[in-house]
């Protein structure tokens, strides 16, 4: 449609859908902003006016495109809420090009802020509030005494998650993930919690 042209929301999706598909085409060290712009139909310009390098545009794709929406949650069991917590995690975390968090650690050691942004999403703090309704129905059941733990101890499980993929390169996959509920958050939860 000529002299059509998005703006808002409506254009901040398409430039985060665009840097999506880029990133999963080409990965993370050939991404290049131009791409993005010409598989988003607009200009560089745009783009670097809502983020001034790549590594903010990837981060703000990953959080556009890999959505925390967890909330439904209710297996009847803490161990099974952990374990289809861990498992929704561990299913978004595989959609993410294997050198785009190695890429975006790099590059943002030079960018302060940047790097900040990035220890933050990474800290996940959003885990720790899809966690506390697991435990307060688990207070609920009787399974914990209160659902008042230390947002550390809630992340352990998600921490030790990162440690795994990134700095071991170990596979996640059902067994590793029922043993890191039955072996780290189960008995951490019951201690500091139950």
């Amino acid at each position: 449609m000529a002299g059509f042209r998005r703006r808002g929301e409506e254009l901040e999706h398409a430039l985060l859908t665009a840097a999506w598909a880029e990133l999963l085409e080409v990965g993370y060290p050939k991404m290049t902003i131009e791409n993005v712009a010409a598989r988003a139909g607009t200009s560089k310009p745009v783009i670097y006016r809502r983020w001034p390098t790549k590594a903010k545009l990837v981060i703000a794709a990953l959080v556009h495109n890999l959505p925390l929406h967890e909330s439904d949650i209710d297996t009847g069991s803490l161990r099974g809420d952990l374990i289809e917590l861990v498992g929704r995690g561990v299913k978004r975390f595989v959609r993410v090009p294997g050198d785009t968090l190695p890429g975006l650690i790099t590059e943002t050691f030079r960018e302060p802020d940047v790097f900040a942004e990035l220890r933050s999403r990474l800290r996940q703090s959003e885990i720790v509030e899809l966690i506390r309704p697991l435990l307060t129905r688990a207070v609920e059941r009787g399974e914990l005494r209160t659902d008042q733990c230390d947002d550390r101890v809630l992340r352990v499980p998600f921490d030790l998650l990162r440690t795994e993929t990134l700095i071991y390169g170990v596979l996640v996959d059902d067994t590793a993930i029922a043993q890191i509920v039955d072996l780290v958050a189960l008995p951490l939860l019951r201690f500091h919690c139950g």
